[in-house]
């Protein structure tokens, strides 16, 4: 472990040694407004708190972050921020579970510029999302439980995804191609894909629209892993006057993907999947008087899960599974001379029709209260709670508290504690399966998170050290007797974990006449869980998946605004995975509005498992040309 620690921090340092300041965004590829971090405010339905005053454990990945890093999708960028696991089973983007902290998919919330992804089925299609890395402004991460905010299934944590809002006409293009140069054995075809990503805007006076879309195919990287991906998403706001503003989005994504040992290895050798999402939302912001904001909301999803257990043979076994979610949100902030008031109202419609499944519906309605005390200089204590109701499983009263104290202008003490609720999914609840079959009595799980931590901020630099510990209760594990009988959810266990959890951005912004830009982040999440189960004799299947270290490291070096050179670093341990350290780089040039880049990831053809037992890929090498065109009003 301290080699490879050892390993990241020289990656972290070895380009820091050679650059001095930065005069812009490292790979300006649009001319969008470049913000530091601390001038984000954090995109919640009620409090706005801006970064720098924020009392939880959270991190922002920006579009310069994005654009430096060799990555090609959401769960490949995630990957940079502390706490935060991966577990793909194929790579750009095709499928993968994300956790926060130790914690199963089932646990976190994801959310597309505030709305709720979760998915009803399984947390498998959470990350079967409509935008492409060209639509993404930036990521919120925020750890821990999180129903205050957020309500039930933010057990661990929550993810926001922020996309685009242009403040002028233009049009992105990225046109990509790679390949591990290993020949399929099959066919002694390559192995081989390409992606064409396309973003574009249009300012208007009072009116603004957004458009993205994406195609991305590939013959995989061993037998049975090719995927075909389709992905379009459109957005706009319109101002209602001043104040006032209205946005519609809508989002389809069609995925389809070989399986090859995704959900029962070695049988499923010859396993497909074909997932279809498509959502859609309008919500606004209304300034209904001076110190009163109501924004409503109202967002559908829709999600076609088809898994082929033989592709060639599909009557031999099949499961189709289709759910609906209706989302309708009501939330207030009331602003008075002793702070700030969040009230809000949600109702929530979840419904599956699934030849394994059945037909399923349940209803959820919630109802948020929060204060915000900052009346007193250098303090601000934020307080509520969300009581939830169930039409299966009842009533639930979730708290939450956060306070911090800013030492001095750049030092921030904080400390926090919150609750949470995961609803048992409808696989959890009613599969039927050959290996796996599902639980109707199932509890929801519960967890009590607690944290104190410390962040420094300035112009160049963020950070934050932070120690927590976190109690769930009814866990939901898939556990069985004996290693012949088939898999089945209960909640026989409590996980107690105690962590540390460190990040760190760095960067030098807007300085003139500087040769060379730099970016770089490093992060480390310790993780030690306590697992007290009543059955201890049960084979659990996701209680000893948990990460103990976790290493990211990652700099970008750039001259001239011209040349970009990235290398980055990411050492993984968990219980019962064997640990792993990557190596990923990125080079490329930009000349009038075209940029030219190479990826090389998994420099040292690793060979590793995320997830169950699907084995990664090794080396991969991409090239491609980016052009940008954003009109200068």
């Amino acid at each position: 472990m301290l080699m490879k620690f050892t390993a990241v921090l020289f990656v972290f340092t070895l380009i820091s040694n050679t650059t001095s300041a930065q005069t812009s965004d490292p790979n300006r590829h649009t001319n969008d407004t470049v913000r530091t971090l601390n001038e984000i405010t954090i995109q919640w339905s009620r409090l706005q708190i801006p970064f720098s005053k924020q009392n939880r454990n959270i991190t922002i990945i920006d579009k310069q972050t994005i654009r430096a890093l060799p990555v090609n999708s959401v769960g490949e960028l995630l990957q940079y921020v502390a706490g935060i696991d991966v577990r793909q089973r194929g790579p750009r983007g095709v499928q993968a579970d994300i956790s926060i902290d130790g914690g199963t998919f089932d646990e976190t919330l994801l959310l597309l510029n505030g709305v709720k992804i979760t998915d009803p089925q399984t947390g498998h299609n959470m990350m079967n999302l409509p935008v492409s890395m060209l639509a993404i402004e930036r990521i919120e991460i925020l750890k821990g439980a999180a129903a205050r905010i957020y309500g039930v299934n933010a057990l661990n944590g929550a993810i926001n995804i922020i996309t685009r809002q242009p403040d002028k006409t233009g049009i992105d293009i990225d046109i990509h191609t790679g390949s591990s140069f290993q020949k399929d054995t099959s066919n002694g075809k390559l192995f081989a894909g390409y992606g064409v990503d396309v973003a574009a805007g249009i300012k208007g006076k009072n009116i603004s629209h957004f458009f993205s879309a994406n195609q991305s195919q590939s013959s995989g990287y061993r037998y049975n892993t090719a995927f075909n991906n389709q992905k379009i998403f459109y957005q706009n706001t319109i101002a209602a006057g001043k104040e006032n503003k209205v946005n519609m989005m809508a989002g389809y994504v069609n995925n389809d993907f070989g399986a090859n040992a995704f959900y029962a290895a070695p049988a499923d050798i010859e396993s497909k999947e074909h997932v279809q999402t498509a959502m859609a939302a309008v919500s606004s912001v209304l300034n209904i008087s001076g110190n009163w904001t109501f924004r409503p909301r109202l967002s559908y999803r829709f999600n076609k899960d088809d898994y082929i257990f033989k592709r060639h043979n599909p009557a031999y076994y099949r499961n189709i599974h289709r759910t609906n979610v209706w989302d309708l949100e009501l939330n207030n902030t009331i602003k008075s001379n002793f702070g700030d008031f969040g009230l809000g109202l949600e109702v929530r419609n979840e419904s599956i029709s699934s030849n394994s499944l059945g037909k399923r519906s349940r209803m959820n309605y919630g109802v948020f209260g929060e204060y915000s005390f900052n009346t007193i200089k250098r303090l601000l204590v934020n307080a509520g709670a969300y009581v939830n109701y169930n039409s299966d499983f009842g009533w639930e009263v979730l708290p939450g508290i956060d306070a911090g104290y800013d030492v001095s202008e750049k030092i921030r003490v904080f400390l926090n504690a919150g609750t949470g609720q995961r609803l048992p999914t409808f696989t959890d609840l009613y599969y039927k399966g050959p290996s796996n079959t599902g639980n109707p009595n199932l509890k929801p799980e519960h967890s009590v998170h607690s944290e104190i931590g410390l962040k420094y901020h300035d112009q160049a630099m963020n950070t934050s050290l932070s120690y927590f510990h976190k109690n769930i209760s009814d866990f939901i594990d898939w556990v069985k007797d004996d290693i012949a009988d088939p898999w089945q959810p209960a909640n026989f266990q409590k996980i107690k974990t105690n962590g540390v959890s460190f990040s760190l951005d760095y960067r030098i912004l807007n300085r003139e006449h500087a040769a060379f830009n730099w970016l770089s982040g490093l992060s480390y999440t310790w993780l030690q869980p306590k697992i007290e189960s009543t059955h201890p004799e049960l084979i659990s299947h996701y209680a000893l998946n948990n990460l103990r270290n976790q290493v990211a490291a990652y700099s970008n070096v750039s001259y001239r605004k011209k040349f970009h050179f990235t290398l980055t670093a990411r050492y993984q341990q968990r219980i019962q995975y064997k640990e792993y350290f990557l190596l990923d780089a990125k080079a490329d040039v930009t000349l009038s509005k075209f940029n030219f880049y190479a990826e090389a990831n998994n420099l040292t053809n690793v060979a590793y498992v995320e997830a169950g037992a699907v084995p990664m890929p090794g080396s991969w090498f991409t090239l491609g040309l980016k052009w940008s065109w954003w009109r200068n009003d």
